[in-house]
């Protein structure tokens, strides 16, 4: 349900749908630590270039340092791939030949306890993306009602318990605001036990990331302009992790009349790369070309 990713997933996969070539101009729009990058680059050295666009200024200044063998052909951009048009804009591009969102989140997330993103170690409660801006999962969690935070766990989280963790939420924080991951872990495994390998909170913390960086929102609103983007031949792939993101793409692809979809079911990771790379195991890919219309 909760999608992890510690580094670059589906890599062939994504090469051969984006099938990046010689002189052209590719959009990575959630470049985080340039784990696709690296192959991307190459193949549209030496006249084309290539754009990174990611809102996390520690996971983007990793990408600028394993990239920076390939000087100003590699352009890093420090935003939210939901501006994807107006960024490029700003650097005098209005077409690129192929975009790539990769909506996994990184292990610079995931592991370092005082971005708040993971319920296996203590931290403050906050899942923001860019930690410059926006309401924290403390701020949500701490000041919703019952009625907003059920809905939160049960359509962000799909969660079946939603509204007694909600319940229990508000419960506790009316003698002390819930401020760390493990003060809401814990509360949260104290009404559903922990049953099999999946951790109760697990759908909670989704739900809150999710709300936290309107990461629903954001990818409904940014896809007709990323076909916007698309020269004709254009490629567009999307690798989502849970099966809200995956719903979205899947609607949209079938829907959009400016698109050839290449990927009539989404492509899953093999049993290899997951045996190598546990995290990808969620992942789906879709793909499609931009036609002529």
């Amino acid at each position: 349900m909760v999608k992890f990713v510690h580094r670059a997933v589906m890599v062939q996969d994504v090469i051969l749908y984006l099938d990046p070539k010689q002189g052209e101009q590719v959009l990575d729009g959630t470049v985080g630590q340039g784990g696709h990058a690296g192959l991307i680059v190459p193949r549209v050295l030496p006249d084309g270039r290539f754009f990174g666009i990611d809102r996390d200024a520690t996971n983007l200044s990793v990408a600028k340092e394993s990239l920076a063998r390939w000087g100003n052909r590699a352009v890093f951009i420090e935003g939210t791939y939901r501006d994807a048009k107006r960024l490029l804009s700003e650097h005098g591009v209005k077409k690129v030949d192929g975009i790539l969102l990769d909506l996994g989140f990184s292990s610079l997330h995931v592991d370092d306890p005082s971005r708040g993103f993971s319920f296996m170690h203590e931290g403050p409660l906050d899942m923001r993306y860019d930690q410059s801006k926006g309401r924290t999962a403390a701020d949500i969690v701490n000041r919703e009602s019952e009625d907003e935070l059920a809905r939160l766990f049960r359509v962000f989280g799909e969660e079946p318990n939603a509204r007694q963790i909600a319940q229990a939420i508000v419960a506790t924080r009316e003698n002390a605001p819930i401020v760390t991951t493990l003060d809401l872990a814990h509360r949260i495994e104290a009404v559903v036990p922990r049953r099999g390998k999946i951790h109760p909170a697990t759908r909670v913390f989704q739900a809150l990331r999710i709300e936290v960086n309107e990461e629903l929102s954001q990818l409904e609103a940014v896809l007709p302009d990323l076909v916007d983007l698309l020269n004709p031949g254009g490629r567009l792939v999307i690798i989502s992790f849970h099966s809200l993101e995956d719903r979205i793409v899947k609607k949209f692809f079938r829907s959009e009349p400016r698109l050839d979809v290449l990927t009539p079911k989404p492509i899953r990771p093999s049993l290899q790369e997951i045996r190598d790379n546990p995290r990808a195991r969620s992942s789906h890919l879709r793909a499609a070309r931009r036609n002529a219309l």
